[in-house]
């Protein structure tokens, strides 16, 4: 599809100044000495600067599930911004937004039929928790104000993201985080568990480290549990067979809410709507993002049981029930990027391509795992890692250096340090996760 677009356009795309733009989570000095710049994309592919395809083994950011200006989306995006620029949800509403709300409730498993939408999966994250702590209250349990995340995950760059999250650099230089927060072990565990296929054998018992916060804290002060169904930034770990599980009984036992962050695992990167539905779990809250409007227009939810819902539905009525929100909750662009991303994955049978794809992006995967300098592989659903072995004293640099080999060679990667990640719009077809793994292959043995 990269043919539709005019690579004699490409240059228009030069700037004139790198200098204004503070990049995101980006060595700015390096990236302005050497840019890496994209112009127009279409389908599986971006097209850079300089006029080369550069084929997309990240989705982006977890988020172009559809693939790039995928037609039904834009077509509904151009149709909507000509119709309804803009609606304030605060006192009042559009029919878009509530038809979005239903269609997605339909999606979810059990009673999470409630949605509170926002605009970033940062934003869900601490919507959630707000939630959670608010939800204790109104039931006449404000003890309850303990938030319990876990080493190395990633949930946003809020305040209440970062306290509960457990990647050090992004909470070291922040000061002193949330109050009354606690973390679980993380789940990686190389020694029993390296190269395996699918979620891991051993692990469950990690799931435990909840029973002794609770013993530790008491379990009536804990408001909430949230964890990625699998941890997705920090390097793709799928959870070991039955932790899910336990932490949902646990937490079920105490009282306590539980969170699935499911920001990258929703709409369909692991085969299903919803990483609850694949593995069988009702959590009390999901939050989503990225593939809900295949990142064609920012937009974030948080969806709720009923229960959690009904329990702010009390007082007068002409009272707000919950003082929260965003100028951009659910704004009309995004809703009807949203009903037409939901109406796509339907109509193409996304989720079912991805579990008849899971096999064979599995075996390309791990087909890497005797290359130069790798230490493990990891994956689930159209998800995958590479790990390798950092050079001495210089964490990060051997996968930073080889990134950008593979973006000279009509790659783009996603890396977290020595980490490669792999997660491909989900219309990929077998000769890109071909041409995925061949190329990084190819570097791997060549320069790593």
């Amino acid at each position: 599809m990269l043919d539709e677009l005019n690579p004699d356009e490409a240059q228009l795309g030069a700037p004139n100044d790198l200098q204004s733009f503070w990049q995101p989570f980006t060595p700015n000095r390096q990236f302005k000495s050497r840019p890496r710049l994209v112009v127009s994309a279409k389908g599986m592919h971006y097209r850079s600067h300089d006029g080369r395809a550069i084929l997309d083994s990240s989705a982006g950011l977890w988020c172009a599930n559809l693939g790039h200006c995928h037609p039904k989306v834009v077509e509904a995006v151009q149709r909507g911004v000509a119709t309804l620029d803009f609606a304030p949800s605060f006192q009042f509403g559009h029919n878009k937004v509530f038809e979005l709300a239903s269609r997605v409730a339909d999606a979810m498993p059990g009673d999470l039929n409630r949605v509170f939408f926002c605009n970033s999966g940062s934003e869900a994250v601490d919507t959630a928790l707000k939630i959670a702590i608010a939800y204790h209250r109104a039931r006449g349990e404000g003890q309850r104000y303990r938030l319990i995340g876990r080493e190395r995950a990633y949930h946003g760059v809020g305040f209440g993201g970062i306290s509960v999250g457990g990647m050090v650099a992004n909470r070291r230089t922040f000061g002193p985080m949330l109050p009354g927060v606690d973390h679980l072990r993380h789940t990686l565990d190389l020694e029993r568990n390296a190269f395996s296929r699918g979620q891991p054998q051993h692990g469950r018992e990690l799931a435990d480290d909840l029973e002794r916060l609770c013993a530790l804290h008491d379990p009536s002060t804990i408001a909430a549990v949230i964890v990625e169904p699998v941890a997705g930034s920090v390097g793709v770990y799928p959870p070991p067979v039955g932790y899910l599980e336990r932490l949902r009984e646990i937490s079920e036992k105490h009282g306590i809410l539980l969170i699935f962050d499911e920001v990258i695992t929703a709409w369909g990167r692991l085969g299903y709507a919803s990483a609850a539905e694949r593995f069988g779990i009702v959590p009390d809250m999901i939050t989503m993002a990225k593939g809900l409007t295949s990142a064609h227009v920012p937009m974030g939810a948080v969806v709720c049981r009923d229960g959690i819902y009904e329990a702010f539905m009390k007082g007068p009525e002409h009272v707000i029930e919950l003082f929260h929100g965003y100028t951009y909750s659910g704004h009309p662009l995004a809703a009807v990027a949203g009903l037409a991303t939901i109406e796509a994955y339907k109509e193409e049978g996304i989720f079912e391509r991805v579990r008849e794809l899971e096999p064979y992006f599995e075996d390309a995967l791990h087909s890497c795992r005797d290359l130069p300098h790798v230490i493990d592989v990891r994956n689930l659903g159209l998800m995958g890692a590479i790990e390798l072995e950092p050079l001495p004293g210089q964490p990060g640099k051997r996968g930073f250096d080889l990134m950008i080999e593979c973006y000279e060679r009509g790659l783009m990667t996603r890396i977290a340090m020595d980490t490669f990640e792999f997660s491909p719009p989900l219309i990929c077809e077998r000769t890109h996760i071909d041409q995925i793994f061949d190329t990084v292959g190819a570097v791997l043995r060549e320069r790593a």
